[in-house]
């Protein structure tokens, strides 16, 4: 029985370390060495390819290496194939952190001081009161509810859209499409941490962002898919949208001419709001790996279906 790594190599290898001292009596193996493909009952990896997945006759259980699956092409993955998503303390924590510093920036004007300091304008705002900044995340699951916690603490006025049923502790729930219009009309930052699905690409458009309070702010931590970036673009020139903080793109690294590099309004990052960890991720997946043996159900299960 092997597991085969498809991903990172230097990663690759602390993971194969780690199964070797936990789990000896499977076989760990790091692309392109596949040895004998009738072994290997567990994929790790960041895409799929049909060749690929055709190779392998005796698949169970696809493991993204990230916290996203959209990157993986479900519908090439059969139906007896079980795929689970990376859920770890480093990747959470990570993500939970990074809201909590787009957020506090844009609660605090910091993109308005930036450029101040461009200008050499030195030009104090009003400070508004956290317990009067309504801040409200799209996406109550692993990653929403966690920056619902590393952002409770400041006072905040929190809510959450999603598009089932999702509750979390001192936060203003609301579900489903009926609600988006109630849900936006109170956010001025708004956070997406919505899961990349067919329902949900394209969200962060013209429409979504005439539904904010004019002066909004915008955080995207999710995918690139989720914005369109002319819309935003658009919504920035007219001042509906008065600054955006945005840690992925349609298209990674964006072109050298692309208008996010210099917008004055557009504070942007390279991917970089949460990563897995070396040590960690690959503990993740050894659980996974053992529950599975095991019969247990796995952290992290992806519902094919939904898509996340």
């Amino acid at each position: 029985m092997a597991l085969l790594y498809k991903s990172a190599a230097e990663r690759g290898r602390v993971w194969k370390d780690l199964f070797a001292a936990h789990a000896p009596e499977l076989d760990f193996r790091i692309w392109p060495d596949v040895g004998d493909s009738a072994d290997i009952r567990y994929l790790a990896a960041w895409v799929l390819s049909p060749e690929l997945l055709a190779s392998l006759p005796n698949l169970e259980v696809i493991f993204s290496v990230g916290a996203g699956i959209d990157q993986l092409d479900l519908g090439l993955v059969p139906d007896h194939v079980q795929v689970v998503r990376m859920i770890e303390p480093l990747l959470i924590k990570g993500m939970a952190e990074y809201v909590a510093l787009a957020t506090l920036a844009l609660h605090r004007n910091l993109i308005d001081y930036m450029a101040g300091q461009r200008e050499r304008c030195w030009a104090p705002l009003e400070m508004l009161p956290a317990c009067d900044r309504r801040v409200s995340i799209m996406g109550l699951g692993t990653m929403g509810r966690a920056a619902v916690e590393m952002l409770r603490p400041f006072g905040f006025q929190l809510a959450g859209w999603s598009q089932s049923e999702r509750s979390a502790e001192g936060v203003q729930s609301f579900a489903g499409a009926e609600s988006l219009e109630s849900f936006l009309a109170q956010s001025d930052i708004l956070i997406c941490l919505l899961p990349l699905t067919p329902q949900t690409r394209g969200i962060l458009c013209r429409k979504t962002f005439d539904r904010l309070p004019r002066g909004a702010g915008l955080i995207n931590v999710a995918r690139g898919g989720h914005l369109v970036e002319q819309d935003l673009l658009h919504a920035l020139g007219e001042g509906q949208i008065s600054a955006a903080i945005v840690d992925v793109l349609t298209e990674e690294p964006p072109a050298r001419d692309h208008p996010f590099w210099g917008h004055p309004r557009i504070l942007m990052t390279p991917h970089i709001a949460s990563q897995t960890g070396a040590q960690s991720g690959g503990l993740a997946v050894l659980e996974n790996v053992l529950r599975h043996q095991r019969g247990e159900p796995m952290i992290g299960l992806v519902q094919k279906e939904t898509g996340y």
